[in-house]
């Protein structure tokens, strides 16, 4: 058996005679598939607005930027993320307060409020690996202090809460459409929201700060950057976003045989799904138990040498050598514990049950030899 990767794209016919017509075409940017994705986006997700950008990182730094967060904000997260998350506040001035994570990856609502000060401006929470966040919850605490909502749902295309679709519910949502997402455009991302204003200015920041007049005129508003989409990345988005439902079930489908495959582990387990929600199972982590923690590592390459491709999401933000030096050591007990527990395992809608049972199966191998040497 191929190695298998923890996650990876499905590029099919359709999405190759798309990209293959753009590269025929008098427009390789600027053109009208831009423009035809984000209409795309907006009725998948029932939200206003769409708007690209040639990444998520860029696309997280527009919905700061036009969110006026800058030095002397504060700006309540996560740590279990990319760091591109807090990068890009951090670049445009502002503080990172981290809160604490609850045992499935997602931060911890309780724990938010407590954290608030006057000079919070927005939360940003993540929807680790697919599974949404207490949204409403969240919600109702920004509202009480008059704070703004920015998902980074960089995991989460094609989740929804209560039938509602992660996209449609925030001040911004930011999603990710790299190479391992749910769908991709190669490199890519959006900020969705409903605000106008929010739209209006993300449209300016990533194309210069310009806007078009009648002939060769123009004129520059606001200082902006080249964060444009590509139409053959956009192309390749409108052929994928039609089959997102179908790799969000494919991948759901081998989410269920690990659940029932590893419902009575002892020396690990997986993160639970709400019943009233849908998740993109971006990653299927499972997370091992404190007392197999001093043998990560060595389970992490006993499962490479075997064929698997495992990965670990994420070392908290905090311990990166910038953010201590910048902003001094700091621990979160649950985030640390996370960090020491997790390990991605394959899942993905290339895969078939076939190759899911073999995972499963080295996964009980490789670990139950490890307590083994416990005992002994």
């Amino acid at each position: 058996m191929s190695r298998l990767d923890y996650s990876t794209q499905l590029i099919e016919q359709d999405d190759i005679d798309g990209v293959i017509e753009v590269l025929k075409s008098p427009y390789l940017t600027q053109g009208k598939k831009v423009e035809e994705f984000e209409v795309a986006l907006c009725k998948y997700t029932g939200v206003k607005h769409a708007i690209t950008f040639n990444s998520a990182t860029s696309a997280l730094f527009g919905a700061y930027s036009v969110a006026c967060i800058g030095p002397d904000d504060e700006i309540i997260t996560t740590p279990i993320s990319f760091v591109s998350t807090s990068n890009m506040f951090v670049e445009l001035g502002a503080k990172p307060v981290w809160c604490d994570v609850k045992i499935d990856g997602n931060i911890d609502e309780v724990a938010i409020e407590k954290l608030i000060t006057s000079k919070t401006k927005a939360i940003v929470p993540v929807h680790f690996a697919g599974k949404a966040v207490e949204l409403e919850k969240i919600h109702k605490l920004a509202k009480k202090h008059n704070l703004l909502v920015i998902e980074d749902a960089a995991h989460a295309l094609g989740s929804s809460v209560s039938d509602k679709k992660i996209g449609s519910l925030s001040d911004m949502t930011i999603f990710s459409f790299h190479a391992i997402k749910p769908i991709t455009t190669s490199e890519g991302g959006a900020v969705l929201t409903n605000n106008d204003e929010y739209a209006k200015k993300l449209r300016l920041i990533r194309s210069h700060g310009m806007v078009k007049k009648e002939l060769w005129h123009s004129d520059m508003l606001t200082l902006g950057y080249n964060f444009r989409m590509t139409e053959i990345a956009a192309s390749l988005g409108i052929t994928q976003i039609k089959k997102l439902d179908r790799f969000i079930q494919a991948r759901h489908k081998i989410a269920l045989y690990y659940n029932e495959r590893f419902k009575d582990a002892s020396l690990f387990h997986v993160i639970k799904q709400k019943e009233q929600s849908v998740t993109s199972h971006h990653l299927y982590p499972i997370l091992l138990d404190s007392k197999i923690h001093p043998f990560k590592e060595s389970i992490f390459k006993e499962l490479q040498d075997r064929g698997i491709g495992v990965q670990v999401h994420y070392k908290p933000i905090y311990k990166n050598s910038f953010y201590k030096e910048t902003f001094g050591d700091f621990s979160l007990a649950t985030a640390d514990n996370f960090y020491n527990s997790e390990i991605s395992i394959p899942c993905h809608q290339k895969m078939s049950l076939e190759e899911a049972k073999f995972v499963a199966d080295t996964i009980f191998e490789i670990i139950n030899k490890y307590k083994e040497q416990k005992k002994s």
